[in-house]
């Protein structure tokens, strides 16, 4: 039972940072998992397996992959789904984790999976900004591969090998972190 309870944690932690990169794309993954019995819901989220979830997660995942594409509406878009993105990931990490009292899931839920979820989602908006100033908006569809290809990689490995994603989690953390310090120092310097 203990067991059980920090792989889901882990679940949830890998899906919520996958989500700062496509908000759809995670919750798609999961509800295909809930769907082909790889992964067991809280009861109160059995719905995420059904039909109509899998296709409206689909759509939603196919129309906001596409969208990232374009360069001018990818920056559009991040102002709206970096919230999401913590809704989402609080709602991730709810669905996912078993076993826990209503007031540790729900902290959990907030601070780890919507705070991951923003903090990736953030860095991630930032990153399609400076490409944007720097490249016209012309390298943003790379930028929008790597986030997307990244989220596919996060959403699969969290749902195969929980335990390894959260610590493909850190890492990203710690990189977010020292990317922050470096150009808050090189803004610093530039003043």
């Amino acid at each position: 039972m203990f067991v059980e309870t920090i792989i889901s944690i882990c679940l949830g932690i890998g899906l919520s940072a996958s989500v700062g990169f496509r908000v759809f794309l995670p919750l798609f993954t999961l509800s295909l998992a809930s769907y082909f019995d790889v992964w067991q819901l809280n009861e109160s989220w059995q719905w995420l397996g059904s039909h109509a979830a899998l296709v409206v997660l689909g759509v939603a995942t196919l129309v906001e992959v596409v969208a990232y594409f374009v360069p001018y509406i990818d920056n559009l878009l991040d102002s709206i789904t970096v919230p999401l993105a913590a809704i989402a990931g609080t709602t991730i990490m709810l669905s996912t984790v078993a076993d826990l009292s209503p007031v540790v899931t729900w902290s959990l839920a907030i601070i780890a999976g919507g705070g991951t979820a923003a903090a990736v989602a953030g860095t991630s908006s930032t990153t399609r900004l400076a490409s944007t100033a720097t490249t016209g908006g012309l390298g943003n569809p790379v930028v929008s591969a790597l986030e997307t290809g990244t989220s596919v990689a996060m959403s699969i490995i969290s749902i195969f090998a929980p335990i390894l994603a959260a610590f493909l989690v850190i890492f990203i953390l710690f990189v977010i972190f020292k990317l922050y310090k470096k150009f808050k120092s090189a803004n610093t310097e530039n003043l």
